[in-house]
């Protein structure tokens, strides 16, 4: 299975972008982040694509946004779309397929509001653990806006204290992939301290690979899935955060 995810920031202005990533990478599962659009300002060819099951959770007053698409050919039959109780200004939808349920999430950045981003993941590691005691086997994709370790984080960048650096964000993401999740990421680059998936609009970061590892892709391992590979596409779109792509067989 080839999976995607990608904080597009503001689906309007990267649409073609979108659609290029769709056509050349195929995922059987894309997750989306950040689409800042309402489900009337995004044109028809982008929402709904041939061969995939979609879902938008719009953004709301161009704020936020997560979608969602299967492919047809990896999932015959229609999954349920949900959203969680745990919600809040569009971040979060799963596609429930069986017994797995795959979430596209975008985790609050926390520089407005650091005791709500808190909260919320806080809820999202509750509602995860309460799942996986239903039975329940996970994809979870997105962007995390935490660096989960100090390799995480380009050392030019590592600031005692920083939001995204703490300690408790750290742990708090630590817990969830304690809960029987897999690091796609780091399964296969176990060692790589430039393995960054999102770079500052400022002194050609991005070039010079000046960034942070915030965007991941976590399968639950009771799916005894082997990641074959897992890989920036670091040259693609003009988005702040570059795809994620990952093969599970």
């Amino acid at each position: 299975m080839r999976i995607g995810t990608w904080n597009v920031n503001g689906i309007r202005a990267r649409a073609d972008q979108f659609l290029e990533w769709m056509t050349t990478q195929s995922p059987d599962v894309a997750c989306i982040q950040e689409t800042k659009a309402s489900s009337e300002q995004v044109p028809d060819h982008v929402k709904n694509i041939d061969g995939y099951w979609s879902y938008w959770h719009e953004a709301q007053k161009g704020y936020s946004g997560v979608a969602l698409f299967l492919s047809k050919s990896a999932f015959p039959e229609a999954p349920t779309f949900v959203h969680p109780a745990i919600d809040m200004e569009a971040r979060i939808v799963e596609a429930v397929s069986g017994n797995l349920r795959i979430a596209s999430v975008y985790m609050p950045n926390g520089g407005k509001d650091y005791d709500a981003k808190i909260a919320f993941y806080r809820a999202v590691l509750a509602h995860i653990e309460e799942r996986i005691a239903a039975g329940d086997r996970w994809i979870i994709a997105g962007d995390m806006n935490i660096a989960l370790t100090d390799k995480d984080v380009h050392p030019s960048q590592l600031k005692v204290d920083v939001i995204g650096q703490r300690p408790e964000e750290r742990q708090l993401l630590q817990s969830m992939i304690d809960l029987g999740l897999v690091d796609v990421a780091r399964q296969v680059h176990p060692d790589d301290d430039r393995f960054f998936t999102w770079w500052p609009y400022w002194r050609d970061a991005r070039k010079r690979n000046i960034g942070w590892r915030i965007d991941a892709i976590y399968a639950s391992q009771t799916l005894n899935w082997n990641c074959t590979s897992c890989d920036i596409l670091r040259e693609f779109g003009s988005s702040d955060h570059a795809p994620l792509m990952a093969e599970l067989g």
